[in-house]
């Protein structure tokens, strides 16, 4: 009977609502910007399935339901985009240079890392679309190559990473406005860092929100070419 109710849609959406509503009550009560409710979620979730000795599959019957709300929660941004239409304008030319050189940072520093810890062709391919969304870094990860489960693994480790990290900013380089933070924090952690980047402000969400769809562009039209240039 408890095995057939795990294998219902609405067991992995109900049991990623509940985890996720924990994970936001751990961080209301202690404040602490270690209290990322994604990582909670995602760490409640793997230890309840491991101790009920659930299959991961039965648990993505639902999951993927919650992952098909990607696309149109991305979509949704465009409101905040076009109430910050003007900044984004005028500040274009900087965008497009900031969010390429963040693809290129990215690009390079995982190429570097790769060589110092002797990793595979393979295993770097797979890495460096770690900073895009998921569905832009399967994707690349089909044109490029490489495992898609690691790709999937790094997006979600990037993503929470960024989220963390993001609230650090303004105290780390006060001297940054919010443009330049929204920027960074999309171009780096794509739609997970962009939610955090949503509490830090407006201003900050609209330009993470820029920044998601030009660096997916820009990294899947870079990319390829560039390990053409290195691997050939």
């Amino acid at each position: 009977m408890f095995s057939e109710i795990t294998q219902t849609p609405a067991f992995g959406i109900l049991i990623s609502i509940i985890a996720y509503s924990i994970g936001i009550w751990i961080k209301n009560k202690t404040k602490s910007v270690l209290a990322n409710p994604i990582l909670i979620a995602v760490i409640i979730i793997i230890a309840f399935l491991k101790l009920a000795n659930i299959p991961y599959a039965h648990y993505k019957i639902g999951g993927d339901g919650i992952h098909y709300f990607l696309g149109p929660l991305t979509v949704a941004l465009g409101l905040m985009l076009y109430r910050q239409r003007k900044i984004i304008k005028s500040h274009f030319i900087s965008l497009l240079i900031g969010i390429t050189c963040g693809v290129l940072t990215s690009f390079f520093s995982i190429l570097l890392m790769g060589k110092w810890l002797g990793l595979d062709e393979i295993m770097l391919r797979s890495m460096v679309p770690k900073s895009i969304t998921t569905p832009m870094a399967l994707s690349l990860v089909e044109i490029n190559g490489g495992n898609p489960v690691i790709t999937i693994v790094m997006v979600i480790i990037t993503g929470i990473l960024g989220a963390l990290v993001a609230p650090l900013f303004p105290k780390w380089f006060p001297f940054l406005d919010k443009i330049a933070v929204g920027v960074g924090i999309g171009t780096a952690s794509h739609g997970v860092g962009t939610s955090k980047a949503i509490e830090m402000g407006e201003t900050e969400g609209a330009l993470s929100s820029t920044a998601i769809g030009l660096a997916g562009l820009l990294t899947i039209l870079l990319v390829p070419p560039l390990f053409v240039l290195f691997y050939r």
